[in-house]
């Protein structure tokens, strides 16, 4: 079985909460690391900067990696690129474009980021692939007017990414549920109708005003795991 970041991480948390590593304690770098637990580099790499942001561990260049003296706990929730999150997991990513077209947005999406009735946002609809087996269901409403122009060919690069690299996100909402497929659902994640998805729907909002809301489907048996 190979090992993703989230399981270096866990493990790597583990210890230090043993004591196998206490406080100020430098631990092992990233390459004996990925040798220990069968990986890659980028994999261990992932792991310790999640922990790094967390504030368990500090990370200095030519310093190594020691365990923090005095944990710093950080409440924040940064916006995962998919493509990042299938790959730190040891599978290859893949992703198709399966819809896009502008039109006037539906009333629901439109009260949700606060625009007039009507407004014409771009509609996308991405499947993202882990194994080549499907992943996270993205269904999205973007808002021209918050976002630069000319805007990317999303067939190349998925909004979510160019989202996460280029937009200056200020702040936002997210709600996970636990809800039944919907037919198209379903019928695009190769899933029976009304099988249980995780599903995360986020609103986000930049400088100039909304940008987005997105509804993510998770395939069966996604966890979300969140360091606190």
């Amino acid at each position: 079985m190979t090992l993703g970041w989230e399981d270096i991480r866990a493990e790597v948390l583990r210890r230090i909460r043993a004591r196998d590593w206490p406080p100020g304690a430098l631990i092992p770098g990233e390459e004996a690391l990925a040798e220990e637990f069968g990986v890659a580099r980028a994999t261990v790499n992932r792991a310790l900067t999640a922990l790094a942001e967390a504030g368990v561990i500090e990370r200095k260049k030519r310093a190594g990696t020691r365990v923090a003296q005095l944990p710093v706990r950080r409440a924040r929730l940064e916006i995962p690129v998919i493509r990042l999150d299938v790959m730190g997991r040891g599978l290859a990513y893949d992703f198709k474009l399966l819809a896009d077209r502008t039109q006037p947005a539906p009333v629901p999406v439109t009260a949700r980021l606060g625009l007039p009735e009507g407004t014409a946002m771009r509609y996308l609809e991405t499947l993202h692939l882990a194994g080549g087996r499907p992943f996270v269901l993205e269904t999205r409403w973007l808002n021209p007017a918050c976002l630069p122009a000319p805007l990317p060919d999303f067939a190349a690069i998925s909004a979510n990414e160019w989202l996460v690299t280029h937009v200056s996100l200020v702040s936002g909402d997210i709600a996970f549920t636990a809800e039944p497929a919907s037919p198209r659902e379903a019928e695009v994640m190769g899933t029976p109708p009304g099988t249980a998805l995780l599903v995360a729907e986020r609103t986000t909002h930049g400088t100039n005003g909304p940008v987005t809301l997105v509804r993510l489907a998770h395939a069966p048996g996604h966890r979300v795991q969140m360091l606190f």
